[in-house]
């Protein structure tokens, strides 16, 4: 990494690489994190693309139907489009075995919330493939809950101020947030703060490799979730995001160990 241009606030603490012995403790630490079941298996992996390329296609046949409802031109309800995100733990990359998908279904602006719920409801009904179907329309941020194909899934929903949506677009420019309602702006959040922590950090992988070794050291001790006022999922990933930045060169090993002395004496008037 230059030593002109750094991530984060400050400049890293140290641009020290890491020796023989942390790369073989990276090592040992990849190995016992696979004992504990924290990586998916090739099949569930595959079964969840397939997924997420189903409830893709959903999005856009919802959009055609409420298109077609709204007088549009079949030619034109056709080129509305939609599309999916998906963000937190998944799109992170550091989901396990059973874990849920966030997913954020983005439709253009004569798609309502109501119509939306209301026609992905009907068309997941109808789906032999999705079982315990839980529309939450009146969450904090509207949310359906479901298994499609034994795989929990988490269907939040994004309208934006445009009248189609591209399969190029991109929720990183701020201009998307002009004039959404409030529900809309907490939804495209969650994706946009999952890709800008991915954007972050010096070293993906070995961010990934770190994050889930806290994950699992914060739930064994049942300091995981931010519902009874401990961190959640997006504050630890910020947290070992910090970390990676001020030692951009060392491996998970070391980033695990310099976590736990940076955070010990962190001065918690100071945002991470």
């Amino acid at each position: 990494m230059s030593k002109s241009k750094h991530l984060g606030v400050t400049p890293p603490i140290s641009l020290d690489f890491s020796d023989k012995h942390e790369e073989a403790l990276a090592d040992d630490l990849l190995a016992t994190l696979k004992s504990e079941g924290l990586f998916e298996s090739e099949d569930e992996r595959k079964t969840r693309e397939v997924v997420l390329g189903k409830i893709d296609k959903l999005v856009k046949e919802v959009v055609y139907q409420v298109s077609l409802k709204h007088k549009l031109p079949e030619s034109l309800a056709r080129e509305c489009g939609g599309k999916i995100f998906t963000f937190g733990s998944y799109r992170l990359g550091v989901h396990g075995a059973g874990a849920d998908i966030d997913t954020l279904c983005v439709v253009p602006s004569h798609v309502r919330r109501e119509d939306f719920f209301e026609c992905m409801t009907e068309m997941l009904k109808a789906r032999s493939e999705v079982t315990e179907l839980a529309p939450v329309p009146d969450a904090y941020v509207p949310v359906i809950k479901l298994q499609f194909s034994g795989v929990d899934i988490d269907m939040t929903v994004g309208v934006l101020q445009q009248p189609t949506i591209p399969e190029d677009l991109e929720l990183s420019d701020n201009n998307i947030l002009r004039s959404i309602d409030e529900h809309s702006v907490r939804s495209v959040n969650g994706s946009r703060v999952t890709d800008e922590i991915l954007r972050l950090v010096p070293n993906i992988p070995t961010f990934r490799l770190a994050l889930r070794c806290i994950k699992l050291w914060a739930k064994r001790r049942a300091i995981y979730s931010n519902s009874v006022g401990f961190f959640g999922g997006v504050a630890w990933a910020m947290a070992v995001a910090r970390i990676c930045q001020m030692y951009p060169n060392k491996c998970a090993s070391t980033i695990v160990a310099r976590f736990f002395v940076v955070l010990n004496k962190w001065r918690w008037t100071t945002p991470i």
